[in-house]
């Protein structure tokens, strides 16, 4: 592609993620400038069609994260507007955003997920044993996530009827003990496993986007072949949503049950100063302008 192409860089937008999408997208326009592309940063707003309108970019570089921007939302409009975009298209956006349906995907095919239940609002009774974890069903970077620790005889707050916390439905999911290992694909290709090693209690919204907040080890420090089938089983995820460009497929896994657990795939993985899948392009020889690049040379429209 020519580099005198016009990139409009979406960031923003309205998600409780919207400060990382920020940063992102200020990191990815820095980015794109050092490689000679015209660069307009968008801070996307509901009446996005009338911005990228006066706009007229030749693609649109997809730093949003969350509601609106990761979940087939923004997609669909760029779809309508015939302007190449980079990531997941509108369905593997909407899909991989969902994380009981992509779940259900994910187990019809055989890959390693854990028990999980849907709970509406107002529940008075544990809905499985705990130990187990509460998340909204549609949103990232561990907005809303609490862990119930084994033993617990109270229902959290964010469950009940005075106190729920969640849009629609929440998902509740059995926790599973041990490491936190994730890995990056790009196109058709798994990158490097890394494992997460928080430095206090465990990977939430703060250890993840907090310089220090956690400690990567890339590669994982892992058995060669649970890397392999790690690395597998986030290729196959990426590939059974129908996602394009880069991803990144979580995991636990439990060393004293040999129990490996594919939790969800990210589609639109965070490009901050302290994200994962950047740093695992460069423990492979691609620094980060080039993982834009990348990027922005496999945006297209009907994705």
């Amino acid at each position: 592609m020519s580099k005198k192409l016009h990139i409009a860089v979406l960031m923003g937008g309205w998600s409780p993620e919207r400060e990382i999408s920020l940063i992102s997208g200020e990191k990815c326009a820095e980015a794109l400038r050092a490689l000679g592309y015209q660069v307009s940063e968008v801070d996307v707003t509901r009446q996005l069609d009338t911005q990228l309108a006066a706009l007229r970019p030749d693609i649109c570089f997809n730093a949003l994260h969350g509601v609106g921007g990761e979940d087939g939302e923004v997609q669909g409009l760029l779809e309508v507007l015939e302007i190449p975009y980079t990531h997941s298209g509108v369905r593997a956006s909407a899909l991989a955003m969902d994380k009981h349906l992509s779940k259900q995907i994910f187990a019809a095919a055989g890959l390693p997920v854990t028990e999980s239940v849907l709970v509406e609002q107002g529940i008075s009774a544990h809905p499985m044993a705990p130990p187990y974890v509460v998340k909204p069903v549609n949103q990232g970077s561990s907005v809303g996530v609490e862990i119930v620790s084994e033993g617990s005889n109270k229902v959290p707050d964010a469950l009940s009827e005075k106190g729920w916390a969640f849009d629609g439905v929440a998902m509740v999911e059995k926790y599973i003990a041990g490491h936190e290992l994730t890995c990056g694909v790009m196109g058709d290709t798994a990158l490097d496993v890394m494992e997460i090693v928080p430095v206090n209690g465990w990977y939430d919204y703060r250890a993840k986007y907090d310089d220090g907040g956690s400690r990567h080890e890339c590669p994982a420090d892992i058995d060669a072949a649970l890397a392999a089938r790690i690395q597998e089983v986030s290729l196959q995820a990426h590939m059974l949503l129908g996602c394009r460009g880069v991803t990144r497929a979580d995991f636990r896994y439990d060393a004293a049950q040999d129990d490996l657990v594919l939790l969800e795939i990210n589609t639109q993985p965070g490009m901050t100063p302290v994200s994962l899948v950047p740093e695992m392009a460069a423990h492979r020889g691609i620094d980060f302008n080039q993982l834009v690049q990348w990027i922005v040379e496999d945006a297209s429209c009907r994705r």
